[in-house]
């Protein structure tokens, strides 16, 4: 049984984080407010939850998690390199663009120098990066490979550091 009252304060806390989401949300997501609503509404559920009951929610804190949740979604988008099938730039369409061979021969061969580097990396961090290359998140790879998250974290970012100055050796700026 619901507490009373709680309805309506879920669909004051709904309305606050829908107009903190209209307000830092970019245009080109303006299609996935909704969504960035539900995710903010579910961590202020979670935050709910954990406290059994007896968490107030602020504006401010409202909008910070509007705001996170609006941030993480930009990240993911960028991180997937999402495009979108309906209404974008036909000359962007990747499906359609032909690299040149100039771009298809550098690209062969960056793709060859990051396997080379990866190739030299201890297997623990190999491991990581690929899945990081992959786009998976460091929690998703720690749960993958059965490691702390904390570990998935270092052996992640040292991997990449350890690429990144592979590369540059090699005369590749990542």
């Amino acid at each position: 049984m619901l507490p009373s009252g709680f309805e309506q304060d879920l669909a004051r806390v709904r309305a606050d984080l829908a107009r903190a989401v209209a307000r830092v949300c970019p245009a080109c997501m303006a299609d996935r407010a909704d969504d960035l609503v539900q995710v903010a509404l579910l961590r202020v559920a979670e935050v709910y939850r954990r406290s059994e009951g007896k968490a107030e929610f602020s504006s401010f804190y409202l909008r910070k998690a509007a705001y996170s949740a609006v941030v993480d979604e930009i990240r993911r988008l960028r991180r997937r390199q999402e495009v979108p099938l309906e209404g974008g730039n036909p000359e962007a369409d990747p499906a359609s663009a032909q690299p040149d061979p100039e771009q298809s021969c550098a690209g062969g061969e960056i793709g060859q120098a990051i396997r080379d580097c990866l190739g030299r990396l201890v297997r623990p961090r190999r491991l990581a990066v690929t899945l990081h290359l992959q786009g998976h998140r460091v929690a998703e790879a720690a749960r993958l490979l059965g490691w702390s998250a904390k570990k998935a974290e270092n052996l992640v970012y040292r991997g990449l550091a350890d690429l990144r100055s592979c590369l540059t050796a090699k005369g590749i700026r990542p």
